[in-house]
């Protein structure tokens, strides 16, 4: 018997950090990037096979921690012996780049062991458990890239709050960057609450004011407004950097893209690494900053068509 689970990469527009604080955040669906995990009956313990690892569960090295972890949640919570079936993962999401892969492969892997097992998942369920993932791998998670890589439909998102999905329908074109660089969530996430303790008052203000662009983004995206997108993304890198969690190479980029006619470009995700977007006013123009991010550093990238919330390769 074989069943298998997929989900999505996403990619945050803005609102990362400050989401942690209760503020709200906006992330999409990044299609171009999947995980598939695929569960088969075998003879013996769970292998598990993926990128970074073959071999028994019980051996996995601890970078894995957060996977086999969730895994064994996960057959607990159906009440199901941990035996008899090989775990084979994979992945197009660039790992540590804050495209959601470890969220991601939590979900597609819950997913398959649920449908292998042939039982119904609820969508609270698929979030708590992947949660259990995040919390191994990031500290204190937001709880957004559990929601998001378990969607297609762009968010609105607030911690603790009910799910706003909403339409997106932009006269514009996100280009992604990687840096080639893996990202540090963890230890940015963990950076600004050290922020908070020796510096509450200014780093407050901070977060504030991410939250503030979150809503005018918000409002931004819902009027077809790319020029104040693009101003508020710029906006929301400055503030990202102050808080430290850029790094020179997201700088260089974000530069690249500013001087080559960007509408506006930030890092997304954790930082310290990973990825950045920048937003074009045309597929033309996205090509072109594409070129010129490449040409710049970056190892690989990407254009999300804003107007039909999809992927052009």
């Amino acid at each position: 018997m074989k069943k298998t689970g997929i989900s999505n990469g996403k990619i945050i527009l803005i609102g990362e950090h400050s989401v942690v604080y209760g503020e709200p955040a906006i992330a999409i669906p990044f299609l171009a990037t999947a995980i598939e995990t695929v569960i088969e009956t075998t003879t013996g313990p769970v292998i598990l096979d993926c990128f970074f690892y073959k071999g028994p569960l019980s051996q996995a090295p601890k970078r894995l921690l957060n996977l086999a972890t969730v895994i064994k949640e996960t057959v607990k919570t159906l009440a199901k012996p941990l035996e008899n079936f090989t775990i084979t993962i994979s992945s197009t999401i660039p790992a540590e780049r804050g495209m959601g892969s470890s969220a991601a492969v939590a979900v597609a892997t819950i997913r398959a062991l649920f449908r292998y097992f042939d039982e119904p998942l609820s969508n609270t369920v698929l979030l708590e458990l992947t949660n259990i993932s995040e919390t191994i791998a990031h500290g204190n998670p937001s709880g957004l890239d559990a929601a998001m890589t378990s969607s297609n439909s762009p968010l609105y998102y607030v911690k603790g709050q009910e799910f706003e999905f909403f339409p997106l329908n932009m006269t514009a074109y996100l280009v992604v960057a990687d840096t080639g660089i893996t990202g540090q969530t963890k230890e940015a996430v963990e950076h600004i609450a050290q922020l908070y303790q020796s510096a509450p008052k200014q780093t407050g203000y901070l977060i504030k004011q991410l939250g503030q662009l979150a809503k005018k983004t918000k409002l931004a995206i819902e009027k077809n407004q790319a020029i104040t997108l693009g101003t508020n993304m710029t906006q929301a890198h400055k503030l990202l950097s102050s808080l430290g969690v850029s790094n020179r190479e997201l700088d260089c980029l974000v530069d690249t893209a500013l001087d080559s006619g960007a509408l506006g470009a930030k890092l997304t995700g954790g930082g310290r690494g990973g990825c950045m977007i920048a937003l074009a006013k045309n597929e033309t123009a996205a090509k072109r900053l594409a070129t010129d991010l490449l040409e710049a550093g970056a190892q690989h990238t990407w254009l999300y068509n804003m107007r039909k919330d999809g992927y052009d390769d």
